[in-house]
């Protein structure tokens, strides 16, 4: 598993771009005057900056399930007669068939995890962790938050680099509708017509699964902040001031042009803009295209993987 320090970007035009991927941002500055450990140990800062880089990285390895080799297995949809003895193993024994994964699937985010709570892989969660990081570093104002969260890995990690730096002023909203994803209106936004994601079940995860999700890795507090709902109806309002990480997983035109018209004028300077499904659904794509065009946003566009991209604002 790559480490999130070195978690690389190209851009659209294929000139690699460490210094955005965060390769030498995110190394520890360096401090002469460091006082020694009591004991003649390893320095009291740098032992600390040690201790913050391993929980990260345990917590990236445990929300993925790479900490188990990603032995959690695939979502799946057997057919109908393999259904039938499946449940019937489940009814009689207890037996659960797993479609087994890989853990270079897992790393790429191109399985649909059955336990893990994040299905973004590797890259796009180490690009993530970068980019609140260099927020804090940099103090750029703002909140943080994920429109379409699925069961809340990505929205944990962001809640996680805030309790490891100590940070206490900014909060993470968790926004989705917690019931799946909507019908395509396709009057109002023709890119979506013939969309299918409403019919992926797997894709509703409960607000009190998202909770507790939470809860299990002691990060439920006054510093997150569900947004239940579709986005059309809770961003406009949403109490937001300023956003310093605005990350965007709504798979459709739809919803990836109702976040961005509802809080991309929130974003700081210097905060990030990242979007998930860029280089793999045509309606995220195109919504991201078009908004850009329309409110003369310039700033080149990084790639992730193949699928996430992201932006750091300028102006």
């Amino acid at each position: 598993m790559m480490s999130p320090r070195t978690a690389g970007a190209t851009s659209e035009t294929g000139t690699s771009d460490r210094a955005a991927a965060g390769e030498a941002a995110l190394e520890p500055a360096s401090a002469p005057d460091t006082p020694e450990h009591p004991d003649g140990g390893i320095p009291l800062p740098r032992a600390a900056e040690d201790l913050r880089a391993r929980y990260l990285s345990l917590l990236h390895a445990t929300l993925t399930f790479a900490l188990w080799d990603a032995q959690d297995g695939t979502l799946w949809a057997p057919r109908p007669a393999v259904r039938a003895v499946t449940d019937r193993l489940s009814a009689r024994y207890g037996l659960e068939v797993v479609k087994k994964s890989s853990l270079r699937a897992r790393a790429e985010g191109l399985d649909w995890p059955r336990l893990a709570h994040t299905m973004v892989g590797d890259r796009r969660l180490e690009n993530l962790r970068y980019c609140v990081e260099q927020v804090i570093r940099d103090g750029v104002p703002g909140d943080l938050i994920e429109t379409g969260v699925w069961r809340g890995g990505s929205c944990i990690l962001m809640r996680g680099v805030l309790a490891a730096y100590g940070d206490t002023a900014r909060t993470v909203w968790v926004a989705d509708s917690f019931a799946g994803l909507p019908r395509p209106d396709a009057e109002r936004y023709p890119a979506d017509a013939g969309d299918l994601h409403h019919q992926v079940t797997v894709l509703a995860v409960s607000l009190a699964e998202v909770r507790e999700n939470f809860r299990r890795y002691g990060l439920l507090d006054e510093q997150v902040r569900f947004l239940k709902g579709w986005f059309r109806d809770t961003l406009p309002a949403a109490p937001i001031e300023r956003l310093a990480v605005l990350r965007l997983d709504g798979d459709m035109y739809e919803s990836t042009m109702e976040a961005l018209t509802a809080l991309y004028p929130k974003l700081s300077v210097g905060g990030f803009c990242i979007i998930d499904d860029y280089g793999v659904i045509e309606g995220c794509r195109r919504a991201v295209d078009d908004f850009r065009r329309d409110h003369g946003v310039t700033e080149e566009i990084l790639r992730i993987d193949p699928s996430g991209v992201y932006w750091r604002r300028t102006a």
